[in-house]
């Protein structure tokens, strides 16, 4: 863990990440004199590149954020809208009764660059050339290649030989997916990037050239591109070919917004979280149930007790199942009542001693979907993993980057890109990346909170997160991860404010998570009573838990999360920052 104190002169912020590369990039910015939004930008395009099996320009990306001016939390809302052509119709009428997880049917709106853009225009100082350099330079450059890129290339490496043939011409030069440890290089990225920066400077002014910029995008030439490309048939993992429904249309009627926090009081700390049509709420939903169990909740020597996992998992499934049944882009998602203590309390007398196996939302009436009786048990891939998870067809789970930057000043942001991945759908020639795949998060059937709808936000798992003492913003954190993001979040909270441990022990504290609720990914599998645990938590606490009726995974004793956080301490302006030791490829970095 980095820290570092005021009084050392030039004291700039701190930066940390799922990969060193980005990490690097944005410390570079703040050197320069950036601001922490100017260096969450720069890491954000940078991630892009060097991360491409996980997040690409096609994707999206929701952050938290507050400024040294104003201490209230905002949230930038940077996930696309379904395609004014997607409806369970369609669908239906293709005979598919989930959406493909791979493939063109599954784009939303690529909603990344338009957000990054308009944090960049109101809340940066830097130019746009300044924040997209450093990609530029590893896109034309290269970046070196880390062991998962080449496990997921060759995952899918038939599928694009065979079916993806614009995706084998990048990722697989020679026939052949880029050893670990070689420069990959994607030029056509870099000249796409060129191309939007020279229409931005086509213009004077900074803050007009980056709504240029954003003109560029999604009313000219890569609007253009998306909906030439959308119109080819392409193999998907129904294991048939489709067209996509994105027009250049769908792209011109959307921009990033700006939404107001969540903020959930916990004593002397608040869990800052985007609202229902993310699945964030979730944290704050087991936060509230497991308040009424502190005292039995323990961490000895860093480790978490049996009875702390127990409890953590019980409440877990609890909280995801109200997800299923009340989150999504609806406006009307019953926070105030899901988060109340009265609720809590009720769902708290549900937890027993032993492992439920029943997936039970509250309410009087809640409604789930119908499918996920026919779910219940499908193989899903590498589930002790959690993510990345790939299988041949493309399909994925949880797929996703993670960046937090505070700097002295107090600005601190909390991103959570994702989307575009390499996997996801064909390359788009022309343009040097391929589009998302988030739209499969809809249910098909309709009148749930999370059905599909034209224009309508698909309930996400991107879950970024902040947390308040005393009501001011203190740690900025996150994690990749899909489904178990606010699980692995979980984790980190309860070792840093009930056990105690700093930033870097708390990520590094062992991990765990259930899959014991429908997948949020193709083909939305789930396993009741599974508890995914990393080993470090002991033998005895393995079979504790396994006495209490789990059907527990030993996930291996460094496998869950790759969390990074970042902290500002309001008293004395001293910096922190942490990332996830496991992989050995996210940094934390500061001066």
């Amino acid at each position: 863990m980095f820290t570092t104190r005021p009084e050392l002169a030039g004291t700039r912020g701190m930066v940390a990440s799922t990969h060193w590369l980005a990490s690097a990039a944005g410390m570079a910015v703040l050197e320069d004199g950036g601001n922490a939004f100017d260096a969450a930008v720069a890491a954000g395009f940078v991630l892009q590149v060097a991360e491409p099996h996980l997040n690409g320009p096609g994707g999206q990306v929701p952050a938290i954020f507050v400024t040294a001016s104003d201490r209230t939390p905002k949230v930038l809302c940077g996930q696309g809208v379904s395609p004014a052509a997607a409806t369970p119709r369609h669908f239906a009428d293709l005979g598919l009764d989930l959406i493909p997880g791979s493939g063109l049917l599954a784009a939303t709106v690529p909603g990344a660059w338009d957000a990054w853009l308009l944090m960049l225009r109101d809340h940066g100082t830097k130019s746009l050339r300044e924040v997209l350099g450093h990609a530029i330079s590893y896109a034309w450059n290269g970046v070196p290649v880390v062991g998962r890129i080449t496990e997921t290339i060759d995952t899918v490496a038939e599928l694009f030989a065979h079916h993806w043939t614009t995706s084998a011409q990048l990722w697989l030069p020679g026939g052949e997916a880029p050893a670990p440890g070689s420069l990959h290089r994607n030029p056509t990225l870099a000249r796409t990037w060129q191309r939007l920066l020279a229409e931005a400077e086509a213009v004077s002014g900074r803050e007009a050239q980056i709504d240029a910029a954003r003109r560029a995008w999604s009313h000219g030439f890569v609007a253009e591109a998306v909906d030439s490309f959308s119109r080819t048939a392409f193999r998907d993992d129904s294991g048939r070919d489709h067209p996509g429904l994105l027009t250049a249309d769908d792209l011109a009627g959307w921009e990033a917004s700006y939404e107001d926090a969540l903020v959930t009081d916990f004593g002397e700390w608040s869990l800052v979280k985007c609202g229902g049509w993310t699945q964030g709420p979730v944290l704050a939903q087991q936060l509230r149930i497991l308040e009424g169990l502190r005292d039995e909740l323990s961490y000895v020597d860093g480790v978490p007790t049996a009875r702390t996992i127990h409890l953590a998992a019980e409440a877990a499934k609890l909280a995801f199942a109200d997800r299923e049944a009340y989150y999504g882009d609806t406006g009307d998602v019953p926070l105030e009542w899901l988060l109340s203590r009265e609720y809590a309390e009720q769902r708290r007398a549900l937890i027993g001693d032993e492992a439920s196996g029943e997936l039970r939302p509250g309410g009087a009436d809640p409604t789930l979907p119908k499918i996920i009786a026919e779910t219940c048990g499908v193989p899903a891939g590498g589930g002790a993993i959690g993510e990345p998870t790939v299988g041949p067809q493309g399909q994925v789970r949880g797929d996703t980057v993670h960046i937090d930057v505070v700097d002295a000043d107090g600005n601190m942001v909390s991103a959570t890109p994702s989307g575009g991945w390499l996997q996801s759908s064909p390359t788009i020639p022309e343009l040097g990346f391929c589009l998302d795949s988030r739209a499969q998060m809809f249910w098909l059937e309709e009148g749930l909170p999370n059905s599909l709808a034209p224009g309508k936000r698909p309930r996400i798992t991107l879950s970024p997160s902040m947390a308040l003492r005393d009501g001011e913003p203190v740690i900025a954190f996150g994690t990749p991860g899909g489904d178990q993001q606010d699980q692995w979040q979980l984790c980190f909270w309860l070792a840093h404010t009930l056990g105690g441990l700093n930033l870097q022990e708390s990520i590094d504290s062992p991990a765990w998570h259930t899959t014991a609720f429908p997948s949020s990914f193709y083909p939305r599998a789930w396993t009741p009573k599974e508890l995914v645990v990393e080993s470090r938590v002991g033998e005895v606490a393995l079979r504790a838990l396994r006495e209490r009726g789990h059907d527990v995974v030993d996930a291996g004793p460094w496998a869950l999360g790759r969390l990074s956080a970042v902290s500002r301490d309001r008293a004395t302006g001293i910096l922190r920052a942490a990332a996830n030791a496991r992989g050995m490829q996210g940094y934390a970095v500061g001066r």
